[in-house]
Order: C-alpha cells, then sequence, then structure tokens
C-alpha cells in the first residue's frame, strides 16, 4: 500500500514539475520593444505583460493603451490546455485559450461573444530574453490586421 502511494504521489510530482517548467519560459514581465515590433495601426498596444503562477493556473496582466491612446488594463487566468478563459478590462474581448505547444512556444485565440476575433503565436527565444508575438484578425470595426510585436524580458 505504501508503495502503491508512494509511487503514485512521485508520478504527481513528475507531471507537475513538467508543467511548471514547461511554461517557465513564458513566466516574468515582459516589456515592448517597439523598435523592434510591428504593430498594426489602430490597434490597441500592450506595452507590458506579466506571466505569473496562480494556483494551478497562470495569470497574464496586460498593460498599455487602447486604440484611443487611453491607458487599458486586461487580465486573463486559466491553464495552458487550449480552454477559454474569461478576460476582464478588454472591451474587445470577452475570453481567451492559450496552448502550449512546447516549452517555448504557445498558441492563443481570443474571442467575443463567441466568436474568434484574433489568433496567433507566442515564442519566447533560446535565451530567454526576448519574446516574439504574431498575432492576425479581424479589428471591432471588421478590418483585417496582422502585427508582430517583440518584448523584452525584465
Amino acid at each position: 500500500m505504501k508503495a502503491k502511494t508512494s509511487v503514485l504521489t512521485l508520478a504527481l510530482c513528475f507531471v507537475a514539475g513538467a508543467v511548471c517548467f514547461a511554461s517557465d519560459a513564458q513566466m516574468g514581465i515582459w516589456t515592448l520593444n517597439e523598435a523592434k515590433s510591428k504593430l498594426a495601426a489602430g490597434m490597441p498596444k500592450n506595452s507590458t505583460v506579466v506571466f505569473v503562477a496562480a494556483g494551478d493556473s497562470i495569470k497574464v496582466a496586460i498593460d498599455g493603451t487602447d486604440s484611443d491612446g487611453k491607458p487599458a488594463h486586461n487580465e486573463w487566468t486559466g491553464k495552458l490546455d487550449g480552454k477559454d478563459y474569461p478576460v476582464t478590462g478588454d472591451p474587445n474581448s470577452d475570453s481567451r485559450s492559450y496552448k502550449q505547444i512546447n516549452d517555448r512556444t504557445l498558441e492563443f485565440t481570443v474571442k467575443k461573444t463567441g466568436e474568434v476575433t484574433i489568433t496567433g503565436r507566442v515564442v519566447v527565444s533560446a535565451d530567454g530574453k526576448t519574446r516574439t508575438v504574431t498575432t492576425s484578425g479581424t479589428d471591432p470595426q471588421g478590418k483585417k490586421f496582422k502585427s508582430t510585436t517583440v518584448y523584452d524580458k525584465q
């Protein structure tokens, strides 16, 4: 009985450790490097993105400016499992999902009232110092856009 419990506990620790290790590259504070980015005109600008552990989930807080240049803040808490979790503070979305592709890559989908508005990919460099986010979607006015934003780790 003790051996079975010990083996089960050890297996769960390995699984939890693998999940934590895989998401470590994304964790931390990331600031926008405008010089290296190609921002879509008229779109919100995410100046700071913070990934932190929140229990067995990840919390993502984004600060920047909206399409009118006014301060903006939104938050998402969920798992990197590809399922939709609610977004707060963003008038252009109400849910977001992240899916872990490998230890340095995430894919994400943003939705408003169940409709996909933005899809993208987040890739952290091999040295862990930069992350590149490529997005494409449709803005609230129905105009299609593509952008590439580069962030530096703080």
